[in-house]
């Protein structure tokens, strides 16, 4: 990551209150799909941020490894899973990936909200366990103008074409996916 977008994240973070408790859960996006998320196993959340997706899954009863670029959004993230009675289900590190996904054990869930790169589509695939469960999120072109960050039309599921599409969407500027890895 450049220098900039590193100082940029932190500086957001840092200009945040840590979450509360209550705020643990899914993005809303994918809140209508939360049956499908499982309840034991383990868990990646790439650029996790402060920790709500990973609090939530790891009180479901997944052990959760989530990353963030930011070292202020890494220390809200323990924090929060602390607070949540959750800090033995959680592990939080601060990777830049741009260097790649880090090393680790097969996932039966991986978590991606509101981070793209497309250079980790493959890795990602690969490190989801045969019938686990992909969520990635995107901001998008679709209902809003061009970004440094935003994905084309059709993107995800071109790029997750691999694996079985529970469920998709674009529009408002966000392109989401929750998808099966076929067994």
């Amino acid at each position: 990551m450049s220098e900039q977008d590193r100082v940029r994240w932190e500086q957001r973070y840092r200009s945040r209150e840590t979450p509360p408790s209550t705020a643990v859960g899914l993005p809303a996006l994918f809140t209508p799909f939360e049956d499908m998320f499982p309840t034991h196993g383990r868990a990646l959340d790439l650029a996790c941020g402060p920790g709500l997706v990973s609090a939530w899954l790891a009180r479901r009863g997944m052990d959760v490894w989530g990353i963030d670029i930011s070292p202020t959004a890494i220390g809200q993230a323990n924090d929060l899973a602390t607070r949540s009675g959750v800090s033995d289900r959680c592990r939080f590190d601060v990777v830049d990936l741009d260097l790649g996904l880090p090393a680790g054990p097969p996932v039966d869930l991986l978590v991606c909200h509101r981070f793209r790169d497309a250079r980790l589509d493959q890795p990602i695939i690969e490190r989801v366990t045969p019938g686990g469960l992909l969520a990635i999120s995107a901001l998008s072109v679709v209902g809003a103008g061009p970004g440094r960050f935003r994905v084309a039309p059709g993107e995800l599921t071109t790029a997750f074409v691999q694996l079985e599409v529970i469920a998709a969407g674009e529009g408002d500027g966000e392109a989401w996916l929750l998808a099966r890895k076929r067994a």
